[in-house]
């Protein structure tokens, strides 16, 4: 140990050890470093942040101060009421009095050769009865330079593990990178990622939301960002509106009556991004007159993966998804960013956050191409994902297309064995069958109301 902390002391302490260090040694890194200094407001979990850096020795050099304020009545009485608890709002509240009161306490003792930080979060981790969503908010506020701007990082994060405690522990490491990284890592929008994600991430706890402020993070593209935690694993889906602030997926889809619009959205023009807009309207409205006004207006949202369509497609980069999606955004429309490419992993994902139907809707390619699926990692195959599609409340609407458009489509994935009939040159769901027994399944889909045909709306459309 003693080695240990006498290289730590002899490192330049502006910079990170060349080797990876485990969470121990990172909060050590940090207790031995006498530029960072900074205070903690935990609620939900625990205190396991500051946990790590009372137990590996020398916090004194690190700890201004811990706080914990899980009653209601002394949470409001610090950070003001009227906000939700886990919340964008509340944690704001709590860096803004937290950071405040650091410097007011020690910016006069201290910042001439301090490098201050707050570290904040609000959680919901597994309650007892293990009947909630847990999920939870997590900011950090850092100088980079004695008495210079302060940078703020603001996470939305989704905890896998299945017990209380190990959701303790997964906060406990991921606040320990997050502050390691904001010191030491963060030159690259790649290596700030990385270092974030080191031990828990993907695994443990899914970070679905990311908002970065501050001359640390000068050219650094948000969206960018946030398209990467997708494409890299760390979240299994990203919203992406057309207006208003970007949020977590939870408060875009939470309890709502759903439409999902899957595609790949090549055509980057308004022309084609209108035909698809009134498409998702029609499909909208659709599904509020099965509603018959029970519930609220359903919500529409455009749907693209980070994963490759086919087998021998590359995987999308982050430039070319976020063309796709500003796009859509311009028409008006509202974008989900997908990890996987399949129509039942969307279900799924969307059904976390809401027990209200769900209507995709498709062109003929888009839903025969589900059919020719392999799916195998599942062990029923093709049956396997209809059953996980439609288990909930689920139906497909189909929009026709013409045959030679349909025709050039299934040769791109080298679909076989479907037939039609047409009318004025276009294909409807109900036209389609295919030998048995495929077509035996296909058939009770369509008969059992899971498939439901749809007209083209008015005007023309173009299908992407």
């Amino acid at each position: 140990m003693r080695l240990l902390e006498g290289r730590a002391r002899e490192r330049s302490l502006s910079m990170p050890p060349p080797e990876k260090l485990d969470t121990h040694h990172k909060a050590l890194t940090l207790n031995l470093d006498a530029s960072a200094f900074g205070s903690f407001a935990e609620i939900g979990a625990g205190q396991e942040v500051s946990h790590w850096f009372f137990v590996v020795g020398g916090a004194s050099a690190t700890v201004a101060k811990t706080v914990s304020a899980y009653d209601k009545e002394v949470s409001d009485d610090l950070y003001g009421s009227g906000s939700r608890y886990v919340s964008r709002q509340r944690l704001e509240a709590m860096l803004d009095k937290e950071w405040a009161q650091l410097l007011a306490q020690l910016s006069d003792t201290r910042g001439k050769h301090t490098r201050f930080f707050s570290f904040v979060d609000t959680v919901s981790a597994r309650n007892f009865a293990g009947t909630n969503d847990p999920h939870g908010w997590i900011g950090l506020r850092f100088q980079l330079q004695p008495a210079g701007p302060p940078n703020d990082v603001l996470l939305h994060i989704n905890m896998r593990d299945l017990s209380n405690v190990l959701q303790q522990e997964a906060i406990g490491i991921l606040g320990v990178n997050l502050i390691y990284t904001a010191f030491y890592e963060s030159q690259t929008e790649e290596r700030f990622l990385a270092g974030l994600a080191e031990d828990v991430v993907k695994e443990r706890i899914e970070i679905d939301f990311l908002d970065l402020r501050g001359p640390a993070f000068e050219g650094w593209d948000r969206r960018t960002l946030i398209a990467r935690l997708v494409s890299g694993g760390f979240a299994d889906a990203a919203f992406f509106p057309s207006k208003g602030p970007t949020v977590p997926p939870t408060e875009a889809l939470y309890k709502k009556a759903l439409v999902l619009a899957p595609g790949y959205f090549g055509h980057g023009d308004p022309s084609h991004s209108q035909v698809h807009m009134r498409l998702l309207a029609s499909a909208v409205q659709e599904l509020q007159k099965e509603l018959r006004g029970t519930e609220a207006e359903p919500a529409g949202f455009f749907c693209l993966t980070a994963a490759p369509v086919t087998r021998d497609e590359p995987v999308p980069e982050a430039p070319d998804l976020l063309r796709r999606i500003d796009a859509l955004l311009a028409a008006g429309g509202d974008v989900l960013l997908f990890r996987q490419s399949e129509l039942y992993q969307m279900k799924t994902l969307v059904s976390r956050y809401t027990g209200a139907p769900v209507r995709f809707v498709v062109g003929l390619s888009l839903m025969i191409q589900a059919f020719e699926g392999i799916y195998g990692n599942l062990e029923g195959r093709l049956l396997e994902a209809l059953a996980r599609l439609f288990a909930q409340n689920v139906r497909i609407y189909a929009y026709p297309m013409s045959s030679a458009e349909l025709r050039e489509r299934l040769k791109d994935f080298s679909a076989s064995g479907w037939e039609w009939e047409e009318t004025n040159g276009m294909v409807s769901a109900a036209q389609l069958r295919h030998a048995p027994p495929l077509g035996h399944l296909f058939a009770y889909l369509l008969a059992s109301n899971f498939l439901v045909p749809m007209q083209v709306p008015a005007t023309p459309r173009a299908e992407d």
